[in-house]
């Protein structure tokens, strides 16, 4: 049982819940996540199985989102998990204005995290410093939003947005319906999120927790394959002589590679029956080319 599980995570569980869970069905030890997701929010939830959490650093980055921005109120933890810190009736705004503000958070951004994230803060997490009654002041970090697209505006007294984005990693959506509730001058806070993309696995995809019991009383659940997950990385393939070496711990020599390939890049190491071996990078040592193992999944 090794390689990936697509988990379409559930409203009202923390990701480390999701991931016991799935040890005790599955009745593996090994099992970790590939990013967390609050317990308000649902979506795609990476699971690695067996070896494969090995391979979570190397999974796809990038991440997709739906979300719902509630504007007139603002809370404690930038969702309505927290308590209400204001509340305003929003008279006169117009989805242009809503447009326009918007617009600041695509690209590079600088973004403050919320006060109840999982960042690690003097050895501690901030939610648990946050719940202590401590006050931290957290530097805003660099963080990539790709894309911002309107989906639905519901006008009212406490106005929602409902947005799809796609985002680097480290990206707090909750950060950005706070920030554009402060742009608007209104208070802003999120009311629902869903992940509907995660390190290269869609939500049309995903497996509820119902789906993967039916899977496993049928006898028909099949973890993703690690080569699949990593279908993103590029490859090198060797032959069965040279894969056996490098299954060793060996540098292999090179005789020539694609020029797009970079030194500071991770590639994916197949045999040549597409047998995914692990992971490696390049050394360029004059006047050699070496292929050096960076982590071995299977020896051979």
């Amino acid at each position: 049982m090794e390689g990936f599980l697509n988990l379409n995570k559930p409203f009202g569980i923390t990701s480390h819940d999701c991931v016991a869970r799935v040890r005790r069905l599955l009745r593996l030890k090994r099992v970790g996540h590939g990013g967390t997701l609050d317990p308000a929010a649902t979506g795609v939830l990476p699971i690695a199985l067996g070896k494969a959490t090995r391979l979570l650093q190397y999974l796809q980055p990038d991440k997709a989102y739906q979300a719902t921005i509630r504007l007139g109120l603002t809370t404690t933890t930038d969702d309505l998990q927290g308590e209400i810190l204001t509340s305003q009736a929003v008279t006169g705004l117009s989805l242009e204005e809503v447009k326009a503000a918007l617009q600041q958070f695509e690209g590079k951004i600088q973004q403050v995290p919320p006060n109840y994230s999982a960042i690690q803060v003097q050895g501690k997490r901030l939610y648990d410093l946050a719940r202590a009654g401590e006050t931290i002041e957290v530097s805003a970090r660099l963080v990539e939003v790709y894309k911002i697209e309107i989906l639905d505006w519901r006008s009212g007294e406490y106005p929602e947005l409902d947005v799809a984005l796609a985002c680097g990693p480290g990206t707090y959506i909750r950060s950005i319906a706070r920030d554009l509730g402060a742009a608007l001058q209104t208070g802003g806070t999120l009311a629902a999120l869903i992940r509907t993309a995660s390190c290269g696995l869609s939500l049309s995809d995903s497996l509820t927790f119902e789906e993967l019991e039916k899977q496993l009383q049928e006898r028909s659940f099949n973890p993703i394959p690690p080569a699949a997950a990593l279908s993103h990385l590029k490859p090198i393939v060797l032959s069965t002589t040279d894969a056996k070496y490098w299954c060793q711990g060996k540098r292999i020599p090179l005789t020539e590679v694609p020029a797009e390939y970079s030194k500071e890049e991770v590639l994916r190491i197949d045999r040549e029956d597409k047998r995914f071996l692990g992971i490696g990078r390049l050394l360029y040592s004059d006047p050699d080319l070496l292929l050096i193992p960076q982590m071995v999944f299977e020896a051979i």
